[in-house]
């Protein structure tokens, strides 16, 4: 009897899973311009196009309920898919959220979930049109999915960066990260001594990046006032390194940034020194910064590089040369993503 083969599912990773299964579906309806393979999906309907993105936050791997107030869970919920739209240049309008949870949740506490999702639909004028509720045996589940639109010329996807568009980042990233950090640890300190409370006042800037995130549709509405289009885009929510390696395969091309215009707050790099991380690597590795990282003709970074919170970090480049950092020393080191990885092994 021939042994049956099994691959487990952290030897190829959460998007090797996804470029795996892609590979075995055939699109069948007309209707729809974009499946698998970017922020969210395209379906024509009508003049306009709509995006569709669904996003899974599950407790005990997104999110600890002992640190993580249920009114931000559900603002960050909404947040995180706002995001998806945001990075397809297309403007959300309704949502849906489904849950599964556990009896350990009473309705006071999920009425108070729903406060954060309420505020974040007003954040973002979206719309709250339906969703699902059932009964989980431990733990709580949530799935929010958001629709948006935007006309075909409007929208951006991965795929389109081309040799010599500026690579470019809105914010700041590794905040998130770093807030994870200061979250943890003072977990921790609660756990061994329930009497202790959290040292949390020196560490307000990253710990809101963590627990209640902005989607940067700001960006975008700024973007459509002064009529540019980025080429390629993307939001970051699993670390700058890994969301550029999207935008290399989908496009088809090179990529090198400057180590010195990656852009890190001061709580941050305080933080990342005080935790003896490099503050480098939580900028490329960290993820849940939920910023837009997009590329623009050289002439459209000209005409709002001085307007907005925009940072030029480096070129595309031919896809022969690969992706790769020049360090303050001006060496290059080949880019790595090592963001956050589902189903790697503990």
């Amino acid at each position: 009897m021939t042994e049956e083969k099994r691959t487990e599912i952290a030897a190829i990773g959460e998007f090797g899973l996804i470029d795996r299964l892609q590979q075995q579906i055939t699109l069948q309806q007309e209707s729809t311009v974009y499946g698998i393979g970017d922020d969210a999906a395209v379906i024509q309907t009508g003049e306009l196009c709509t995006v569709v993105t669904t996003d899974l936050l599950t407790e005990g791997v997104h999110f600890d309920l002992r640190y993580v107030p249920l009114r931000h869970l559900g603002y960050k919920a909404v947040a995180v898919n706002v995001s998806d739209v945001a990075a397809m240049n297309a403007i959300p309008r309704q949502i849906t959220v489904s849950m599964a949870l556990s009896n350990r949740f009473s309705v006071e506490a999920v009425e108070e979930l729903y406060a954060g999702i309420r505020l974040a639909c007003e954040q973002y004028k979206v719309d709250l049109v339906g969703g699902d509720t059932t009964a989980s045996g431990a733990g709580l589940t949530l799935s929010v999915t958001a629709l948006g639109t935007a006309a075909p010329h409007e929208l951006v996807y991965r795929n389109g960066a081309r040799v010599g568009d500026v690579i470019c980042v809105s914010g700041d990233l590794g905040a998130a990260y770093m807030g994870l950090q200061v979250l943890e640890r003072e977990k921790e300190v609660f756990i061994a001594n329930p009497n202790m409370q959290p040292q949390l006042e020196s560490y307000e800037y990253i710990v809101g990046r963590q627990l209640k995130p902005e989607a940067r549709m700001d960006l975008i509405h700024e973007l459509r006032e002064l009529g540019i289009r980025p080429t390629a885009m993307i939001d970051i929510s699993d670390g700058l390194a890994s969301e550029l390696f999207h935008i290399s395969h989908r496009s088809g091309v090179g990529i090198a940034i400057n180590e010195d215009k990656i852009p890190v707050a001061e709580e941050t790099g305080r933080a990342a020194d005080e935790f003896r991380i490099d503050a480098t690597t939580c900028a490329l590795n960290g993820g849940e910064d939920y910023e837009l990282l997009f590329t623009l003709d050289p002439a459209d970074y000209e005409r709002i590089s001085k307007e907005t919170d925009i940072t030029a970090i480096g070129l595309v480049r031919k896809a022969e040369e690969g992706l790769y950092l020049i360090t303050r020393g001006s060496n290059r080191r080949p880019l790595q993503a090592q963001g956050w990885q589902h189903f790697k092994k503990k």
